[in-house]
């Protein structure tokens, strides 16, 4: 079952598994252009997958066209500074939700990337998973605070993450002895999960990334 709701007084689109719960609860995080048709069903699948999922509009109802990356910009300006205390209020309220089972995890997308890892360093998530973290360097003085094990899928030609960043990133969570795995895709660049873009999609590296999600989550929310 799907449907609009909010959680934690944040709007958002929810993807239940069939049957009755309670089930592990993921917070799934968009993209910077906003809560998408793309990103609902991303929510779909990992629903489909026995997850109470959760992706918050965390741009309260706003959206930026795919591909124009000045209004995208525009919005996370707006919202970032609100998006993490967005998403805390999700993790709290999913916490104590009669249909999660009291394991919580998140995957996010680009912005949501590293929106995962911020709400991981300010929240005792069980789970977390990022896609193409864009700007997550941003973070990294901060990942001490983390306890997470981390999942982390890039591509090798992501123009977005500066070079090195990525393996700045796996040997910081190795330093600070988080469980973790990073992944870097040959010939991807950013968002090639993003299966309605044909111009960023690569088939083969999105199914490899989607058999490591689902494994990761399985391992640490079931």
């Amino acid at each position: 079952m799907v449907e609009s709701t909010e959680i934690g007084s944040v709007p958002g689109y929810l993807a239940k598994p069939d049957g009755v719960g309670p089930w592990p609860a993921l917070v799934v995080i968009q993209e910077w252009w906003g809560l998408t048709d793309h990103i609902k069903s991303v929510a779909d699948r990992f629903g489909s997958a026995g997850y109470f999922s959760f992706a918050p509009d965390l741009y309260h109802g706003e959206l930026a066209p795919l591909g124009d990356a000045e209004k995208a910009t525009v919005l996370v300006q707006k919202y970032a500074p609100t998006g993490l205390a967005d998403l805390q209020k999700v993790f709290d309220a999913l916490k104590d939700h009669p249909d999660c089972s009291g394991k919580v995890g998140s995957v996010g997308f680009c912005f949501g990337g590293r929106m995962s890892l911020a709400l991981g360093i300010n929240r005792p998530l069980d789970a977390v998973c990022t896609f193409y973290g864009g700007g997550m360097q941003q973070l990294f003085d901060q990942l001490g605070s983390l306890k997470s094990p981390v999942l982390g899928l890039f591509g090798d030609n992501d123009k977005s993450i500066p070079v090195g960043t990525i393996e700045e990133f796996d040997k910081l969570l190795a330093k600070i002895g988080i469980e973790h795995e990073v992944i870097v895709y040959p010939n991807s660049g950013h968002a090639f999960f993003r299966d309605n873009d044909p111009t960023s999609y690569r088939p083969e590296a999105a199914k490899d990334a989607w058999q490591r999600v689902t494994k990761f989550l399985a391992k640490n929310l079931n």
